[in-house]
């Protein structure tokens, strides 16, 4: 009886964090901003504020990003298939060059993934 509460309770918090950090519904609406303005992403709480961002192709960009959580995975930034990392000052703001790329979607995600975002260039 016991063993199977146990288990009934393990389950149901191994699903209940993969919900909140793969599968749950994302606290902000994508943001799109102008070349020529600044953009801060916040990181706190397990995420990045906001956590979609759309900008216009063919421009180079500067993303600022102000990391309040002491979490070490929220260390870093990773855009992989922009090959582009940076490390996260704490109560700093860091400044992150986008260069001018193609149109498209552009995960971008601290070392573990946990923290997850999508640069979209139209």
């Amino acid at each position: 009886m016991i063993a199977t509460l146990v288990n009934t309770i393990g389950v149901l918090l191994i699903i209940a964090i993969i919900w909140w950090f793969w599968l749950g519904p994302r606290r902000g609406a994508a943001k799109t901003v102008a070349v020529s303005e600044q953009l801060q992403i916040v990181v706190k709480d397990g995420v990045y504020e906001p956590d979609h961002i759309r900008l216009p192709s063919g421009h180079a960009a500067t993303l600022h990003f102000l990391r309040e959580d002491p979490s070490p995975c929220s260390e870093w930034v990773i855009f992989p298939d922009l090959e582009i990392s940076a490390e996260l000052a704490l109560n700093k703001e860091t400044t992150v060059e986008i260069p001018a790329a193609k149109p498209g979607k552009y995960p971008f995600s601290c070392q573990m993934q946990m923290y997850r975002g999508t640069l979209t260039l139209e």
